[in-house]
């Protein structure tokens, strides 16, 4: 269903206080709907913590010294697909900092090469802000997905979580490219960040039924330490769930995972996700040496149940809610081949 942006803010009103069952039933019902019990993995390698942008949230900003800084070699990502192959993942997300060491024609070998070793999966790009035949380059390679959330769907608001360099509306036009060129596209925000108001959240609900992506990260707002922020409360672990269920409803056909982020702020908050209409899970494949050092902010779980290594851990907390994990590519309702 389309909402206005009046309805959006009286659902935030009416559900502040705390999640009601109404609210939550109508957006799984909705997700059982599209998708039945099928909760899609994605495997995750965080393949490099550099970044040139110096964001006020990230802990990996450029401008934090204190960071121990990685990007892993082609051969290491494809290792790191071929763990998943064992385990049984047919999607593979690759997520880093806007890293000005790896070129734009490393980043289509990476993906070249993962698809000619797995014809069959589907590769996600989660690599920050390109022009528009950069994003071509990398479809043409064999990149299916793209991840770029927008944050923010408010200009000034944008403005108040990063540098003056950056704006909104290049964020915007490369999610409108990336759409155009055939990626499925990921767009979305956090719950709860520095300075945000209801009215902020329900403009994010607007621009994503403009967008309409396939889609969308929400998580809530978790501060790191060694950022500008670190003295701001995190966000409610409620108020996320809330939003979840407002764009499964606004949305009904998008992929929406239970975050990482969720999982950090609540034991069980993937679990909580899913019952409020999520449907993706992404387990950590990067290698073991290096996840505590892809710290986007503090507390971040990476070896646990969210570890590919324990997949089974997380099959089971996912059937204990009634839905199951499924393996295969899980591509999109809305596109099921590439565009030629």
């Amino acid at each position: 269903m389309a909402f206005e942006k009046s309805e959006v803010l009286e659902i935030i009103k009416e559900n502040k206080a705390g999640l009601t069952r109404e609210l939550k039933e109508k957006a799984a019902a909705q997700r059982e709907a599209v998708f039945g019990n099928s909760v899609y993995v994605r495997g995750l390698i965080e393949f490099t913590n550099y970044c040139k942008n110096n964001c006020r949230y990230c802990g990996i900003r450029c401008g934090n010294t204190k960071v121990n800084r990685y990007r892993l070699t082609k051969e290491e990502i494809l290792d790191c697909c071929r763990m998943g192959a064992e385990l049984g993942f047919n999607t593979y997300v690759l997520q880093g900092g806007e890293d000005p060491k790896i070129s734009d024609r490393e980043v289509c070998d990476i993906v070249y090469s993962i698809k000619s070793e797995f014809p069959d999966c589907a590769v996600t790009l989660s690599i920050g802000e390109r022009e528009k035949d950069v994003y071509k380059a990398f479809f043409e390679a064999g990149a299916d997905r793209y991840l770029l959330r927008h944050e923010t769907a408010n200009d000034s608001h944008y403005g108040r979580l990063h540098p003056k360099e950056m704006s909104l509306s290049h964020r915007k036009k490369c999610l409108y490219d990336l759409r155009n060129i055939g990626f499925q596209v990921g767009a979305g925000f956090m719950v709860g960040s520095p300075y945000q108001t209801d009215e902020n959240l329900a403009e994010d609900i607007m621009f994503l039924q403009e967008l309409h992506p396939h889609m969308v990260g929400i998580g809530p707002f978790v501060p790191h330490k060694d950022t500008e922020f670190k003295d701001f409360p995190q966000g409610s672990l409620n108020m996320t769930l809330v939003m979840l269920c407002i764009t499964r409803l606004a949305l009904p056909k998008v992929l929406l995972p239970a975050t990482t982020a969720l999982g950090t702020i609540s034991p069980t908050g993937r679990e909580e996700g899913i019952l409020c209409g999520a449907n993706v899970v992404m387990p950590n494949l990067s290698p073991i040496g290096v996840r505590h050092d892809y710290s986007l902010y503090d507390g971040k779980i990476c070896m646990g149940d969210e570890a590919a290594e324990c997949i089974s851990c997380l099959g089971r907390r996912v059937e204990s809610i009634g839905c199951k994990l499924d393996f295969s590519r899980g591509d999109s309702p809305e596109i099921k081949t590439k565009k030629a």
